[in-house]
């Protein structure tokens, strides 16, 4: 018997303007100025305005401030992704230090903790080390005055410990928490970006935090490649198609998807200072 053929995803029906959050164009197959604009133009004809995107390590995030000069609908994040913060060394501190000060970047980006991966993934950093380099993030941060963007698996508490130390603007990307920790967050202010989990049937937990959440501390992503929103789990993911857990939010809220999409919209211009993404 073959193996099961994979879903090709489809936008969903238009609205915009759209604004996703956190994306790796990369990782997407866009790695030079054609590939961009060619995925760019495809986001941009389902209503999508502009993206932030994300690398995991420097040479990533090398090519994701490439992109954020190459096309005007990108922006940029940089940072260290969490289970590589053994790879954050003075040459890599001292070339963030400058990236994180350019004007296409927007937030210091991904870093966090992931404990999920400490004993299966080979070469995952220690807790103590990704403590570390979190730290050294939140000092980054706040030194550009710009949103902290984090990832966090399996590591709500402490987590939420080292975040107690840092006064900045903080973006919890990806968000997969329980709902009391959705409160705690919230509660202190953080903004709560939502992917296609917020889709999935079981997470009834992340759709309780939409309709929670203050209107201006929600933001919608793709995290592309990953997390495809249903009706099209486990097809590849790109900007294309966050309209997708865009409508769910909206359903979560009891707003329509356009009504939606315009505070997401407006929700990612003031977090990441941005002038033009409408």
């Amino acid at each position: 018997m073959g193996k099961k053929k994979r879903p090709v995803a489809e936008p969903a029906p238009y609205v915009s303007p759209m604004f996703d959050a956190h994306t790796h164009l990369a990782s997407c197959g866009a790695r030079d100025e054609a590939s961009v604009r060619e995925l760019m133009d495809r986001a941009g004809e389902a209503g999508v305005v502009g993206v932030c995107t994300v690398g995991d390590g420097l040479e990533e995030t090398e090519l994701a401030v490439a992109a954020a000069y190459q096309d005007p609908r990108v922006w940029a994040a940089a940072a260290i992704h969490p289970t590589r913060a053994g790879e954050l060394d003075d040459a890599a501190k001292a070339r963030l230090t400058e990236m994180a000060a350019m004007d296409r970047v927007v937030a210091v980006g991904e870093t966090g903790l992931d404990w999920y991966w400490l004993d299966t993934m080979e070469g995952c950093a220690s807790p103590e080390v990704q403590e570390e380099s979190l730290r050294w993030h939140m000092e980054l941060a706040g030194a550009v005055q710009k949103p902290l963007m984090i990832h966090n698996r399996d590591a709500d508490a402490d987590l939420l410990r080292v975040l107690a130390d840092f006064d900045g603007e903080v973006i919890l990307h990806c968000f997969s928490s329980p709902i009391d920790v959705a409160r705690e967050a919230l509660e202190r202010g953080y903004v709560l970006s939502f992917t296609g989990n917020v889709t999935f049937k079981r997470n009834v937990d992340l759709r309780l935090a939409v309709s929670e959440a203050p209107a201006g501390q929600l933001l919608v992503e793709t995290d592309a490649p990953y997390m495809t929103a249903e009706p099209f789990r486990g097809a590849r993911n790109e900007s294309t198609f966050i309209g997708w857990q865009t409508r769910v939010m909206a359903d979560a809220r009891g707003v329509q998807p356009q009504e939606m999409a315009d505070l997401l919209t407006a929700n990612a211009r003031r977090i990441y200072r941005i002038a033009t993404a409408s």
